[in-house]
């Protein structure tokens, strides 16, 4: 049985990484596809649980071999989700979650027609009382 691709967009500052969170507490069978990025690590990030960090040689060569299935380049650095990795995961019946911007969503939809596509929109602004 192979497991479903759920992917989570949402603007910088909406609470995803602590729904995402939430979500991983909750459900035992769903796995967490780990991003690759060609930008080095911050305070206490770990290779392979928060990031898969490669240099940008590295990361242009995953990108000629076909190696992710979407990737951009934001502030300099790449951001990409490995197919190696949404394949071993799903392989194992998993369902996975993925945390990617919208045009990367665009991308998994094409080569996964049958990924949810979860878009988290931030509270609507309220205007200031004045007095």
């Amino acid at each position: 049985m192979t497991g479903r691709l759920f992917v989570i967009s949402a603007p910088s500052g909406t609470g995803k990484s602590t729904i995402i969170r939430e979500v991983r507490k909750r459900l035992d069978r769903l796995g967490y596809s780990v991003s690759h990025t060609s930008r080095p690590p911050r305070g206490n990030e770990r290779d392979g649980v928060d990031y898969y960090f490669v240099d940008r040689l590295g990361f242009e060569r995953m990108i000629a071999q076909e190696a992710l299935v979407e990737w951009a380049e934001v502030y300099g650095a790449c951001y990409g989700t490995s197919a190696l990795e949404l394949e071993r995961l799903m392989s194992k019946g998993l369902d996975v979650l993925l945390d990617i911007d919208s045009q990367g969503a665009r991308n998994i939809r094409t080569r996964f027609p049958d990924a949810v596509l979860i878009y988290l929109l931030p509270p609507p602004l309220r205007p200031s009382k004045r007095a």
